[in-house]
């Protein structure tokens, strides 16, 4: 009795062996490779910044008198931002133009008596000490003159300081200081920063082996850069940004912590829609020109390495290994090796199958 179940049980085994050994090959869709010229991007985090942000510092302190702008104002080169109270400084000029003209008054007389030693040396009635003498006075006359001169250049500078005024064309920043603030060279915030936002520098990263394939491919780093496509910027909400930008420099040192460089693309701003400080992403778009093209669907991620299955005339599917470029669009792969133009691969569903699987393929 045992024996017989065995043996049904044995029996019931391999027919549903057989069984599954007859099941129809699935349906998957096929495509043929064939090459075609494709457009990838890449996308970069961005700061924007002014063509010129100036921080701006006071070279006197002093107490604010007045503030002659306010926050986001556009402003011209020698505006009048600040007036530092200038009444110490006045007095300081006043006093200066005093003492000028006290020395100029000394020289007058010191060369009045010079002149008057003078002859009477010429006519034998002094002796050369007494003509020294007068000399020398005259000297140091002349001497103090020149002091005074310079006290009163400086005077009048320090008042023209407590004037405070835009060193460019620009937008004023932030005002962290008020009316009555107690303002100095040596203070850790500046009065304000004014922006030149004509034109907007955008500020991103690329690693240091992009910038090698780069350099290799075009044979300089200043090749490169004029062969790099105009470039698109994307604000923090999403939009793009209406002007295309210009690659202008790239950092020629490597930053050690993050292993990239710095690059620069230069926007222009007539609508003001960008602001100093901001930031974004720099979409780069890459042309590859009779590439072969596969979609995401076509291939199977293995850590680094990606395969497709290639159908041969026995509609058989083979594991093939591919080499990808970099960059995708999301939707399709270039393809640098392990397909030919011509090749039978499945389209969809790849990673749905395995090495040597008879399928049925389906080219609509």
């Amino acid at each position: 009795m045992t024996l017989s179940w065995i043996t049904m049980a044995f029996l019931s085994a391999c027919g549903g062996n057989k069984t599954q050994q007859q099941m129809p090959a699935a349906n998957f869709k096929t495509m043929k490779v064939a090459t075609k010229d494709v457009t990838m991007s890449e996308r970069y985090s961005a700061t924007i910044r002014g063509r010129q942000d100036i921080e701006v510092y006071p070279q006197v302190g002093g107490t604010l008198w007045k503030l002659c702008v306010t926050e986001g104002q556009k402003v011209v080169k020698g505006q009048t931002l600040f007036i530092i109270d200038q009444v110490p400084y006045q007095a300081a000029l006043n006093t200066a133009v005093a003492s000028q003209e006290a020395a100029n008054a000394s020289l007058a007389t010191a060369q009045l008596n010079y002149d008057s030693k003078k002859k009477l040396f010429d006519d034998g009635i002094i002796s050369d000490v007494e003509l020294q003498t007068a000399h020398n006075t005259l000297l140091s006359a002349k001497a103090q003159v020149a002091q005074a001169n310079a006290q009163v250049v400086n005077a009048r500078n320090s008042l023209s300081y407590t004037v405070v005024k835009s060193p460019a064309n620009g937008v004023v920043g932030t005002l962290p200081y008020r009316q009555g603030a107690l303002v100095s060279s040596a203070m850790p915030q500046p009065l304000t920063t004014v922006s030149d936002n004509t034109q907007m520098y955008v500020y991103f990263s690329i690693s240091e082996a992009q910038l090698l394939t780069m350099t290799r491919e075009n044979g300089s780093k200043e090749a490169a850069i004029g062969q790099m496509p105009d470039v698109t910027l994307l604000l923090v909400d999403g939009s793009e940004y209406p002007h295309k930008g210009k690659v202008e420099s790239v950092s020629g040192v490597v930053d050690r912590s993050t292993g990239t460089v710095q690059v620069r693309a230069a926007f222009d701003n007539p609508e003001k829609l960008l602001l100093s400080g901001s930031t974004g992403y720099v979409v780069i778009p890459t042309t590859y020109k009779n590439k072969i093209v596969v979609p995401v669907t076509a291939t199977v991620q293995m850590q680094d390495k990606f395969k497709v299955y290639v159908v041969d005339k026995d509609n058989i599917a083979h594991e093939q290994l591919v080499t990808t470029e970099s960059l995708t669009n999301g939707k399709e792969y270039v393809i640098k090796d392990g397909l030919k133009v011509g090749d039978i691969i499945v389209a969809e569903g790849a990673g749905m199958l395995r090495d040597g699987q008879d399928i049925k393929p389906n080219k609509d």
